[in-house]
């Protein structure tokens, strides 16, 4: 039977996350696209998360440091989940701020997702709220993409993110 790659890439969501440690099972972990999953996959989340902010550029620059030296760290340990759910987090870090540096609500559409429609990303038919740059928040977006840009390209990160992926899917 053959199967379809892509979706074998795919982040996998139906995992009792809430109940699993990838540390100790981390053959069981996805990368995905992009985020997926960075709020799920334990024990990272829960080290990761307490740092995450991004309200000021001062204290993004402090939670993206302290989550790059997370990423560093799991590195020193060979933990290629840690260091991917580290890039995550920076990722996250950036689109996040960039999205209240648009809206100041964080909301980009007008009215509420259809209930059809709930944990999908896109518009659904809804109108995209107009933008407003608020410069702090935009200052932040540009602290974290730095920072992220930096894990992503980590020639070590590199490697062991392609490996993954041949093994694991």
């Amino acid at each position: 039977m053959a199967t379809n790659a892509k979706a074998d890439r795919q982040f996998n969501y139906d995992l009792d996350y809430r109940n699993l440690d990838l540390r100790q099972q981390p053959e069981l972990y996805r990368v995905g696209k992009g985020e997926m999953g960075v709020l799920l996959v334990r024990p990272y989340k829960d080290e990761i998360l307490p740092h995450w902010r991004f309200k000021t550029p001062e204290i993004a620059r402090e939670s993206s440091e302290k989550i790059y030296q997370l990423f560093l760290d799991y590195k020193a340990q060979g933990d290629f989940v840690g260091m991917d759910m580290a890039r995550k987090f920076l990722q996250m870090g950036y689109t996040r701020s960039r999205r209240y540096a648009n809206h100041a609500s964080g909301q980009k559409y007008d009215g509420p997702v259809p209930a059809d429609k709930k944990g999908q990303s896109g518009a659904h038919g809804r109108e995209q709220l107009p933008r407003v740059e608020d410069p702090v928040k935009a200052e932040s977006a540009r602290i974290f993409y730095g920072v992220y840009l930096k894990a992503r390209e980590d020639p070590d990160y590199k490697q062991l993110r392609k490996a993954w992926q041949e093994k694991y899917g």
